[in-house]
């Protein structure tokens, strides 16, 4: 299969080769002032999909409020416009991180809506680099579908340790490379250069889980689950890893 999966990745790369031009002149950029518009209501339909697995993901947060007293303090890396906040408990304040700084106004916008929640501010920032947040400074870090983006998975990782106060966690939901022994895997590398420009910089090849495991947390829950999404984004992880 291996030389399958090259010969058809080049033709769809050859096919692609009007957006790499795009990309390499940096007009690719032109892209994220629309990509907001886009995830809004695809979050939507995810969200529909996905609910009652984000139920019991999210259910245990409130089981890492800080010793002592005070509000649960969440900090979401690659927030995009919101999607997760109607499953953060009431009383949470919220830190939200994102490369694009487009995404604001949506964020200002789903945080009025959410009336449970404290907003505490947007950081333009990107995972690997979220130098203007301190050490051991939230109670919980969140990363959903934002893994598949990053350009260093081990780095973001790292950056979510750091942030992370001792007995904090880290709570994830993020789609992974299928089983090699399956159709979803030949199809995932095949369509992954068309996919990188459809997603805004998703890898739907990248074996996350393996990161995670490497990442140095004392307690790490991983499940591996299949989402009802179409067949290159059905491969899941979900759990959440103790610091």
């Amino acid at each position: 299969m291996s030389c399958s999966i090259k010969f058809w990745t080049l033709v769809v790369n050859v096919l692609c080769l009007p957006l790499h031009v795009v990309r390499a002149l940096g007009l690719y950029k032109l892209y994220k002032r629309v990509t907001p518009f886009f995830f809004q209501r695809m979050t939507v339909k995810y969200n529909a999909k996905m609910h009652e697995r984000k139920m019991e993901l999210f259910r245990g947060l409130s089981g890492f409020k800080k010793p002592g007293g005070g509000p649960l303090t969440i900090l979401e890396i690659g927030c995009g416009t919101g999607a997760n906040f109607k499953y953060y408990p009431p009383g949470a304040k919220v830190i939200c991180t994102d490369p694009n700084p487009h995404f604001q106004n949506y964020l200002t916008e789903n945080m009025k809506k959410s009336e449970h929640l404290k907003y505490e501010r947007f950081v333009v920032a990107a995972g690997e680099d979220m130098s203007s947040v301190g050490d051991e400074s939230v109670d919980v870090v969140v990363c959903t579908l934002v893994l598949c983006s990053v350009t260093d998975v081990p780095q973001t990782l790292r950056e979510a340790h750091r942030i992370l106060r001792p007995g904090g966690a880290f709570f994830f939901l993020e789609h992974v490379v299928a089983d090699p022994s399956t159709w979803s895997y030949f199809f995932q590398h095949v369509f992954q250069p068309a996919w990188y420009y459809i997603g805004d910089g998703c890898v739907v090849t990248r074996a996350t889980w393996k990161h995670l495991e490497e990442a140095g947390f004392s307690d790490l829950q991983l499940e591996h689950v299949e989402a009802p999404l179409i067949f290159v984004l059905k491969p899941h992880i979900l759990g959440r890893a103790v610091k």
